[in-house]
Parts: structure tokens; sequence; C-alpha cells
């Protein structure tokens, strides 16, 4: 009892603490109401190839029409760590007032500022912008390939010089906003050394019925990458149908085998007794594995990534996360990470303690640095890339100083403050049988009863029911489709139902055949279907038209940590789902 009101408070102080720092985020974000003639500002915020979505660049990297000064708008930290970089432009679109071919500059443009178009024209680069926190994107130009005529000249580049803006409001409230580059006012720049261009703009303005907290909802449905409803319903009924199927298998199990081993250990017969294999290893499945600090720093650190994910969950379904601001995931990961370390601590060093009484400080140790060491080596790799390729993906000295220090001065006190806690409430763990001082001779197994045979089922079965929707996934983080919690939400239920069937049967397989060494293999079997979803990433990696070292080095360093995290969490729930049944099926022995 004494753990569980621990827990509670923590989750209530946690609560209490997120109530302070996100008062301002709310479902319906801020109702932004003008008059006719008010001004809206349109903010210019990145330029990069259509194709990688990751390789970003500042919006006036290219010689665009720019003001005389240049002021970035102060930006949130996750509108940082996705690399945001808003700054004001000369664009005046007021509020219900239509514009027909507005100037906005004259630019002569010279021989260096026309080969940075020629090659962003033929990256197909594309500008994004916001419009009252609505995003809008459209092309710099387009290039026409001429090698069909014959005449040996290259492609033909040419440059939009005219914006037409469509927006749609109701009442005194913006709900659309779109931006088309036209090519009928394009300037052909392919041979041209310098050249005077003038840029345009034109908006009209339409009344639409649509509501204004509904404005968001098609930047989650459009994606640059397919996704089809279909697919949705068809891997919903594909999970459904594995989930059913184990779940019957698991019952079968229960019903018929493992009751019957209990009927027959607890008759005294002892050619019947004989026939029941896991009893023989009652003395040994209870014996602490090797590493064990290691084991308990990722049952640690795989609750406290599993605390962050249904905190995620639980405030967007109350409304108090907004997954349409800019950054606000971004943001709300960082701090539920700093303030979920507790958790973290609380959890390694107290199972530990129920086996050991020192030894405990290295738990929190491992549980501190298991995840956030390959973090943030990963972070320093990319953010050297982003820098070398000037990209707005490199973080400023100022974030990075935030975010240590808020690490350094926060987190780690609060993880040796859950490791304190979990030791000083430890409890002794009673074993319903003695362990063996020497272990038991484990006898020869098939390659389907060891680890690696026992991962590929584990792993294999899992990833076919969570495989259509990890594409969704895919195909919505690295597109133009604004990411929000419900598919991810699928995804882990999913995999946390499946990856907690599959752990109880195989485990009782394991025992079954006298092999006590379930404890890391618990921990293997579980994590293993974050293998197969890494190596779909290469292959969804090969099939797109991602390019480049900088977007390859993205994808793949980002997905890893995607994947590592998945590895803890579910090898976490694999270990606690197998040491419940393993409790249970002694302790029903115990009684007998």
């Amino acid at each position: 009892m004494g753990q569980i009101s621990i827990l509670i408070s923590l989750f209530i102080l946690l609560l209490v603490t997120l109530n302070l720092i996100f008062p301002q985020i709310t479902a319906s974000s801020f109702d932004h109401r003008y008059s006719v003639g008010d001004n809206v500002p349109l903010f210019a915020n990145i330029v990069g190839p259509l194709n990688n979505p990751s390789e970003t660049y500042q919006c006036y990297d290219l010689p665009f029409c720019h003001p005389d000064k240049v002021i970035p708008k102060k930006e949130t930290l996750g509108e940082v760590l996705n690399g945001d970089r808003l700054t004001n432009t000369l664009y005046n679109l007021n509020f219900r007032e239509d514009k027909v071919d507005q100037l906005l500059c004259n630019k002569n443009l010279k021989l260096d500022e026309i080969t940075k178009f020629k090659t962003a024209i033929s990256a197909e680069y594309y500008f994004q912008m916001y419009y009252d926190n609505l995003p809008l994107w459209g092309f710099i130009g387009k290039m026409e390939d001429n090698n069909w005529a014959g005449d040996g000249s290259g492609p033909t580049y040419y440059l939009f010089k005219h914006v037409q803006f469509d927006a749609l409001y109701n009442g005194d409230q913006v709900i659309e906003i779109r931006a088309f580059s036209d090519p009928n006012h394009a300037v052909d720049i392919t041979d041209k050394t310098e050249i005077d261009v003038t840029f345009t703009y034109s908006i009209n303005w339409n009344s639409t019925t649509s509501e204004y907290n509904s404005r968001m909802n098609k930047y989650s449905k459009a994606s640059l990458l397919p996704t089809q409803r279909q697919i949705h319903w068809f891997s919903f009924i594909n999970s459904v149908v594995i989930i059913v199927l184990l779940l019957g298998l698991l019952i079968l199990l229960f019903m018929r085998h493992l009751k019957n081993d209990l009927k027959r250990f607890s008759s005294g017969d002892e050619e019947q007794d004989k026939e029941v294999g896991w009893k023989y290893v009652h003395g040994d499945v209870f014996r602490c594995p090797s590493r064990m600090a290691l084991f308990c720093g990722i049952l640690g650190t795989g609750t406290q990534l599993l605390t962050i994910l249904c905190l995620l969950f639980v405030l967007a379904f109350f409304g108090v996360l907004y997954p349409y601001g800019r950054g606000v995931i971004s943001t709300s990961l960082v701090i539920f990470f700093i303030l979920t370390a507790p958790i973290a601590g609380y959890n390694a060093t107290s199972f530990f303690c129920q086996f050991y009484e020192t030894g405990w400080e290295k738990c929190v140790l491992l549980s501190g640095i298991i995840f956030i060491g390959p973090l943030f080596i990963t972070m320093c790799i990319l953010n050297t890339i982003s820098i070398s390729n000037e990209a707005t993906t490199a973080l400023p000295f100022g974030t990075i100083v935030v975010i240590v220090l808020a690490y350094t001065i926060i987190a780690i006190p609060l993880l040796a403050f859950g490791g304190i806690m979990g030791y000083r409430f430890r409890s002794k763990f009673q074993a319903p049988s003695a362990t063996k001082v020497s272990p038991r001779e484990i006898p020869m197994l098939s390659w389907s009863r060891k680890t690696p045979g026992q991962m590929l089922i584990a792993g294999l079965l899992s990833f076919s029911a969570i495989v259509l929707e990890l594409h969704n996934l895919f195909a919505t983080v690295w597109s133009y489709k604004v990411l929000t919690l419900p598919s991810i939400l699928f995804l882990t239920y999913v995999l946390v139902v499946l990856t907690s069937l599959l752990s109880v049967g195989l485990t009782y397989i394991q025992l079954a055949v006298e092999d006590h060494q379930w404890w890391w293999r618990s921990i293997w079997r579980g994590g293993s279907v974050a293998i197969f979803m890494f190596g779909y990433c290469i292959y969804f990696y090969s099939k797109s038209n991602m390019n480049g070292f900088m977007q390859s080095a993205f994808f793949f360093c980002y997905n890893f940590l995607f994947c590592y995290a998945f590895f803890l969490m579910l090898a976490t729930v694999s270990f606690r789902s197998s040491w419940l049944f393993v409790q249970h099926i002694y302790n029903a022995v115990k009684s007998e």
C-alpha cells in the first residue's frame, strides 16, 4: 500500500505541474477573431526539397523579397525542436479584403541568386508559411525536361513570380487558406546571368460554413504519401483477428494444459507427476538473472516511457493537449520526460531491492542513461549534420543549454528522489518456493525454444498485426501530414496486448521443457517486434523518394530512437506479464 500511495502522490504532483506549465494549451487554441480590414500577419517559415521533409532551410536563404528588417518570431521550445523559423514578410493580407496583382517587390537577380533558384527548382523546393496559425505551402518554380526534343539542350527553369492565395472565412474567423504558385506567371531563368523580376500576389476571400474548431482536420487527412481509410480498417480487422486467435490459444492453455498440470501435481501420483515439466524448476524460476542492475534499469526506463505515452493520450483525450499546435507534442515530450524521471528511479530500485539490499544506486544510474544516452549521442550527430548544412533543424546553443540545464537541475534530482523512495519503501520478495543453491541443468532445446527462435515467433506475430498501421504512421511522419495521437494509440494498444499474450504463452512453453532462464528471454522476445519495425523502416525508405545524406541520417536516426523506445516499453510489458503469470502458477502449486 505504501508503494501505491507514493505512485499516486507522484501522479497528482505531475498533473498539478502540467496545469501550471500548460495553461495556454487548449483544444480550441485561441479564438482568433477579426474585423474586416484587420491585418493578419503572414509569416514565412522554411524552404526545402519536397521529397526530404527533414532537410529544411530558412526561407530567406533563397533571394526572395524580404522586409528591410527581418524580425524572427519568438518561438517555443517545441517549434525550435521541429525546425520552425518564422519571420515577417512583405505580404499584406488583410482580413476579407480581396487583392489582385498586388506588388510585392521588384528584384534584380544576379547570377549567384539565379543559380540558387535553379538549384532549388531542380530539387523541387517548396516554401511554407503560416497565416493565423494555418500552414500553407507552394512551389518556387518548375523545371521542364527537353530531352524529348533531341537537340541536346538541357532543362528549362521557370521561376514563379506570382502567388495566388485563396482564403475561406466564417463570420469573423479565418477557416482555411491555400497558396498557389501560378504557372501562368513564370519567368525563364535558364540562361540568364541577370534579370529583373516583379513579384506579385493576389488573394480571394470566400465564405464557408465550416466551423473554426474543425479547421485543422484537413491537415490530419492530407498527406504527400498514400494513406487510405480502407487500409486503416483492414489493419484494425487484421489486428483484432490475431489478438482473438492468440487469446483463444491462451485460454486453451489455461483451461486445459495448465489446469491439468496443477491437478496432476496435486494428486501425489509420481508417474503423473513426471509429466509436469515446469514443476521441476520451481527452485530456479525466481533466481535473479545476471546483470540484475541493468535488467532493473530497463524496467524502470520502459515504465517511464509507457507513462509518458499514457499521459499524452490522457491529456489529449481531455483536451489539455492540442496536437495541431506547432511544437506542442515536442515540448510535451521533453517536459514529460523530465518530470517522469522519478518513475524510472522508483520502479528500477523498488524491484531491485526485492532481491538485494545493496547496489541499488547502480540501478538508478542505469535507468537514467539507458535511453537518454543513445538519445544524446544521436541528437549530437544530427545537430552536427544540421549545422554543417546550415539547416533549420540545427538547435541553437541557447536551446541546448536550456535542455541540458533542465535535465541536470530537475530530472537528475527527481530520478535520485525516485530511487530513494524505491529503496525506502522496499519490500522483500517472498518466493512461493525456495531457490536452490545450484541452478538446475537445462536440457537440450530445439531452435524454436531458444532465444532467437522465440524472438522470431513473438516479433513476427506482433509485427504482422501492426504492419499496415505502421505504414500509415510512417506515411504521416515522413510527409506533410499533421501527426495526431490516435494512430500511435492504436499501434501501442495492439502491441501491448499482443506482447502480453505472447509473453505468457511462450514463458509457459519455456518452463514446460524445464528451461528456467526466462527473465532475460522475456525482455528479448518482448522487444523483438522493434527489430522488425526497424527492418520495415529500411524497406519504407527504399520505396520512398527520399535521398541525400542529411535526410537519410535523420530518417534512420529518428526511427532508431522510435524503435528503441518501443523495445524498452514492450520489453517491460513482456516481463511484467510473465512475472505475474509465473507467480500465479507457482502460488497455485503452493496452495495445492
